[in-house]
């Protein structure tokens, strides 16, 4: 099926609410994945657009249905833990205990890859991103394809990533064939991606795995440096969401930095300048600060004091923004602790890194 420019496609969506009683949805899909064609599915960090990643020409189709630059790696998911060795040079000490602690779950490691992996589906580099999800519905395509399944998340390239079936269908509705709806997804945001080719781990993707956590396990971690700031010109990643604009919505999105108070104060001049200029605002608010906004579309992520929160309703709310048809948004800075630092990856890129000092 060819997938280059064709946007007419008759798209399947298909309801699972019980893996046994749906599992013919689970069939369907492992049909698909198996004769080169892609899925969107659930994870329990967003929705995936899968492909065999063993299947050059299958992964290019991701590509193609996103718009995603060819550069950018895919992460391969597995279901079972011999899955991994197939895939890799070799398995360090280090890798195991890691799997152990975290898997499944929204834990990617980056290893040195093998043959057997295409080079479409790695970007073109050495190593490979290799995660096991924790969701049933992902777990069972999975073992029913009987192929590790490649997937980015299931949405046009630089757009919020999708936490529910509906946001796929929103970006992806006539460019794939199926979509299985599994409800909302539970993290919100991507899996945290470690590369652990070098002496000391490195995090190069902030996500529901904390670097405390992983310290705990490993002992010391490095943060990339590219986590918080943008890629320079002509810079290798190893992992996807750190070069390009992502998770964007349609609106221009403004961080604004600084103590909380001046934050706040900060933004309502903004608020207030745009609103004269005739402009729709959105405002991305947490629950310490949302009383203080009386103009403007005003959104709540959650509390300052349960960062995860805020990870888990980000892409939702920015979707929301589109939505609600603002022009710009307005978002606070979060402290880069816990799931935060997740957080700010996240609307750094949405932002294009445009800050202003409170």
């Amino acid at each position: 099926m060819p997938y280059k420019g064709v946007i007419d496609l008759e798209t399947k969506i298909l309801k699972i609410s019980d893996i046994e009683k749906d599992y013919k949805a689970i069939e369907a899909g492992a049909s698909l994945i198996r004769r080169g064609e892609l899925v969107a599915f659930p994870t329990e960090t967003v929705y995936g657009l899968g492909a065999n990643a063993l299947d050059a020409k299958a992964v290019e189709k991701i590509y193609e249905a996103k718009g995603r630059p060819g550069d950018n790696p895919l992460i391969v998911h597995i279901a079972d833990f011999d899955a991994v060795r197939p895939l890799v040079e070799e398995l360090p000490e280090k890798a195991e205990k890691l799997m152990e602690a975290f898997w499944p779950g929204p834990l990617t490691l980056i290893l040195k890859k093998s043959s057997i992996v295409p080079d479409r589906t790695t970007g073109g580099l050495n190593t490979v991103a290799i995660r096991m999800p924790n969701n049933p519905v992902a777990l069972a395509l999975i073992r029913e394809s009987r192929v590790p399944i490649a997937a980015p998340s299931a949405n046009r390239s630089g757009r919020p990533s999708p936490t529910e079936a509906r946001h796929v269908a929103e970006d992806l509705m006539g460019r794939i064939p199926m979509i299985l709806d599994g409800g909302p997804c539970s993290v919100g945001v991507e899996s945290t991606v470690l590369d652990i080719t070098g002496e000391i781990p490195n995090i190069l993707r902030p996500g529901g795995i904390t670097p405390r956590m992983l310290e705990q396990v490993v002992g010391r971690v490095n943060i990339d440096a590219g986590v918080l700031r943008p890629v320079k010109k002509g810079e290798k990643v190893k992992s996807p969401g750190m070069k390009y604009t992502h998770y964007a919505p349609k609106a221009s999105v403004v961080i604004v930095k600084g103590k909380l108070d001046k934050i706040t104060d900060k933004i309502i001049e903004m608020t207030d300048e745009e609103v004269k200029k005739g402009n729709h605002v959105g405002i991305l608010a947490t629950v310490e600060t949302v009383h203080c906004y009386t103009q403007g579309q005003v959104i709540c992520l959650g509390s300052r004091k349960k960062p995860e929160t805020l990870a888990a309703n980000l892409f939702s709310a920015l979707r929301k923004f589109d939505d609600l048809g603002v022009d710009i948004v307005f978002a606070e800075w979060i402290e880069e602790k816990e799931e935060g630092l997740a957080v700010m990856n996240r609307m750094l890129r949405a932002a294009g890194f445009q800050v202003v000092e409170a």
